[in-house]
């Protein structure tokens, strides 16, 4: 307490008896896989697809990266951590800067898409007057490569609508596209002129030879997912290109559950995320069971595994393909827990974006898999294509619901974290009381919001820190124990209408 020497009015500022917890980030993916371009091994942190496109390059043919990133972010995902494999950090840097692909247009931006070999790279967009007699938003817009005029969109506006000139150019060119550089409200019809542009160099296909190793990486030198141990924020792991490497032959299916078995050990070890696992494609709901029984055999509450593959638009190709899941949920994941919180189960929700299934699950086959872990995706007539199943791949009935695993994820991070004060305070009675009452009102507030189970906070959870959880010896040995309880809500998996006859107003069942 300070000394006060002379007669007056002193003001200070004192610290609180206790600091609240405030709850951690549950939706931050991290995606392990082949780009075209980016820094190798190093974990990069994109929050839109745009800075994915700038940074790793859109879609490299014959991987998966892209697409699940891109079908993260298209389902509600944030932020995503990127780590690119297949090369190291030295080749990456030994490499002249690429040249910029964009140049503006007035109120929009223009990107070059990446040409074949053996093309020239040189591309100009010129704005020209439509015919007589069209609107004055509305305007031509003309590509030329090499000083020829390869694709011309007329007619196009910048108003909402089949003609608008983001829609018209993102559908039809194979050259460019265009992104609105302003506001909705500030969008103008670009002036005549022309701006020019140099393409990006050729996508760069996946390596031909590839092993388990790349993806695993190693956590002191800082590769594969093995690098993700520095990074807190990550609550989900996937490895989309995994099953990509195995469809080209890069890798057989001892590889394939040697990576994902490294997967659920890292997330095992780092103890507050989850793997997603994606099955081998082209799997029937029966072989789907005997991978996940007889042949991969994972046991872990800290995995989760979805069937079948969904089909998406591949803007490589132009056609619709089959993709692996994992991406798409993990995006799922994270609208899930924006809209309702990580207590919710992930499930009953709609995969945007998804047109058709690689197998069409009846009733009877997910019967069959449910109970073993496997997560399916289904089509119902009029609701679109649904996430059905919300289950870990544990044996324990304790871990059976992945909201449940996932929710004391949350838990034990935000109290962790919230709670670093306690560190080399006085271990007595008046600590003990602080760290009681911050915790409990934390567990308050997860109690209001529909995460806990229970009437009242005494029914949902349990805080104990008292001189019966630390003893003398463990006061000498300069621990603090504190003891928490809390009663997880769970999914109402299976639901159940029960009815009966009535006859004369009287039920025919005992009450």
């Amino acid at each position: 307490m300070p000394n006060y020497l002379a007669p007056g009015v002193y003001v200070e500022e004192v610290e609180s008896g206790s600091r609240p917890i405030e709850g951690v980030g549950t939706a931050v993916a991290a995606f392990v896989g082949f780009a075209a371009q980016g820094p190798f091994n190093t974990p990069t942190l994109v929050t839109n697809w745009s800075q994915y496109a700038q940074i790793f390059g859109e879609f490299a043919p014959d991987c998966y990266l892209g697409h699940a990133v891109y079908g993260y972010f298209m389902q509600g995902g944030g932020a995503a951590y990127i780590v690119r494999v297949g090369g190291d950090r030295a080749s990456e840097e030994a490499l002249p800067p690429a040249p910029e692909p964009t140049a503006i247009l007035g109120t929009y931006r223009v990107v070059a898409r990446a040409l074949p070999e053996g093309t020239p790279d040189d591309l100009t967009v010129e704005v020209a007057d439509p015919p007589e007699g069209a609107g004055e938003d509305r305007f031509n817009l003309v590509v030329k490569r090499g000083g020829q005029v390869v694709e011309t969109f007329e007619s196009v506006t910048t108003k909402r609508g089949k003609d608008n000139v983001v829609t018209v150019v993102r559908e039809k060119s194979k050259l460019i596209t265009i992104e609105e550089a302003a506001p909705t409200g500030q969008l103008a019809r670009p002036r005549g002129g022309e701006v020019a542009l140099t393409a990006p160099p050729p996508a760069v296909s996946a390596p031909e030879n590839v092993s388990a190793d790349e993806y695993v990486g190693d956590a002191a030198e800082r590769t594969g997912f093995g690098g993700l141990e520095a990074v807190d924020e990550v609550t989900m792991v996937a490895v989309p290109d995994l099953m990509g490497a195995y469809q080209r032959g890069a890798i057989d299916l001892e590889s394939v559950k040697a990576v994902q078995s490294a997967m659920i050990a890292h997330c095992e070890l780092m103890g507050d995320r989850m793997a997603i696992l994606d099955p081998p494609p082209g799997l029937s709901p029966q072989q789907v069971k005997e991978w996940r029984t007889d042949q991969a055999g994972y046991d872990s509450k800290y995995a989760t595994l979805y069937y079948p593959w969904i089909k998406v638009f591949d803007p490589v190709t132009g056609t619709n393909r089959f993709m692996p899941p994992s991406g798409h949920l993990a995006g799922v994941w994270a609208r899930s827990d924006g809209a309702r919180g990580v207590h919710k189960a992930p499930a009953n929700e709609v995969i945007r974006g998804a047109v058709a299934l690689e197998t069409q699950l009846t009733r009877a086959e997910q019967e069959l898999l449910n109970p073993l872990g496997v997560n399916c995706i289904r089509s119902f007539p009029g609701r679109g294509i649904l996430v059905w199943g919300a289950r870990t791949l544990s044996s324990d009935p304790a871990w059976r619901y992945l909201n449940v695993r996932r929710l004391f994820n949350y838990l034990e991070e935000s109290i962790l974290n919230g709670t670093q004060w306690v560190v080399f305070e006085p271990n007595d009675d008046m600590l003990w009381a602080r760290i009681r009452r911050t915790v409990s009102a934390f567990l308050v507030n997860e109690w209001r919001r529909g995460a806990l189970f229970g009437l009242t906070p005494d029914e949902a959870f349990f805080v104990k820190c008292d001189r019966e959880t630390n003893p003398a010896e463990g006061i000498d040995a300069g621990q603090v124990v504190c003891q928490i309880g809390v009663a997880p809500v769970k999914p109402a998996e299976f639901v159940i209408f029960q009815l009966a006859q009535m006859s004369g107003g009287t039920s025919l069942v005992n009450e």
